[in-house]
């Protein structure tokens, strides 16, 4: 990867089932000169960065939930590269203490808070057009960073390059299309599978508006648990859990559900022996602190997760 911002790191994921089966999986993780910037982040936020700058623009502004991934990120890139970050919001009730949007504010972001209901109107353009009224000289990302925009980034990411050989299949998680699209259309001779992490029947139909060009080489497959964004069953906790002994660090609620569907759909012969699969690892490790906060998984299980990643801590 020729981004100094960020280096590429890959670790097999060891199964006994997997081996058996002859079938790899490899994890690739990135790891950012921003520890909060994780994942994906940098690779969706890179060429809208540079929009705001070649256009003179005051900042961005985006969307998200009170435990969002994407605005600890983004709050972090301004801060960085010193330009204003406005968040909206979707909280009927905003909690100050929570650690996900502490963090955001120490990071200098300007948070705004929207009724759920009034939040689902974010793409509509009677409420962007009262949103660009309040902030003229921003930028707007949708939710997630997933943009056209957001596509050159993950397209420079040397996913299928694999320490060992080539990926058959490269695979990851996927709610608000972006990640997903860019690797679609930077491997187009490489099959690609995403793993919804939500119940959106919306989700391919955004994707396909993501892409300059109509793909075939790509499917989408909804995550095992059946469970809501943002929840979890407890063998995908202990599965995250077990990974951590393997140093492959991953939270219970997006890139660690979707890897336990992955490696459930390896065992049970979903994918030809020999397959050689790239998992991307898009982050999101900020959002153990929220789990810890809220009660949904203990302190030693934080840690454990948490491992030694230099993430942002649980509010105390």
């Amino acid at each position: 990867m020729s981004d100094p911002f960020y280096q590429l790191q890959w670790q097999l994921l060891v199964d006994p089932l997997l081996t058996a089966r002859q079938i790899q999986i490899w994890v690739a993780t990135l790891s950012c000169r921003v520890p909060d910037i994780a994942g994906n982040k940098w690779l969706k936020l890179k060429y809208h960065i540079q929009q705001i700058q070649q256009h003179n623009k005051k900042g961005i502004l985006s969307f998200g939930g009170a435990f969002s991934n994407h605005l600890v990120a983004l709050a972090a890139a301004g801060q960085h590269f010193g330009f204003h970050t406005v968040g909206i919001v979707r909280s009927s009730a905003p909690d100050w203490h929570n650690p996900t949007l502490t963090r955001c504010r120490e990071l200098g972001m300007q948070l705004q808070f929207v009724q759920p209901e009034q939040y689902r109107q974010k793409q509509q353009p009677e409420f962007l057009a009262w949103l660009q009224s309040q902030y003229p000289d921003f930028l707007f990302v949708p939710e997630g960073g997933s943009s056209p925009l957001a596509l050159p980034g993950l397209a420079e990411l040397p996913i299928t390059r694999t320490p060992a050989g080539t990926a058959s299949l490269i695979a990851c998680a996927t709610a608000s299309g972006g990640t997903l699209a860019g690797l679609i259309a930077a491997h187009p001779d490489t099959s690609v599978l995403g793993i919804s992490v939500v119940k959106d029947s919306s989700l391919p139909d955004r994707i396909d508006q993501l892409l300059p060009v109509q793909h075939s080489n790509w499917q989408l497959r909804q995550e095992q648990s059946q469970k809501p964004y943002g929840k979890f069953t407890q063998q995908t906790l202990q599965f995250c859990l077990d990974l951590a002994q393997q140093q492959i660090y991953t939270e219970p609620v997006y890139s660690g559900k979707a890897l336990h569907s992955l490696v459930g759909w390896a065992q049970q012969g979903d994918f030809a022996p020999g397959s050689h699969i790239a998992f991307f690892h898009t982050g999101g490790l900020q959002g153990l602190a929220g789990l810890y906060y809220r009660g949904l998984i203990n302190q030693q299980q934080y840690q454990l997760l948490l491992g030694s990643v230099n993430v942002a801590g649980p509010a105390e």
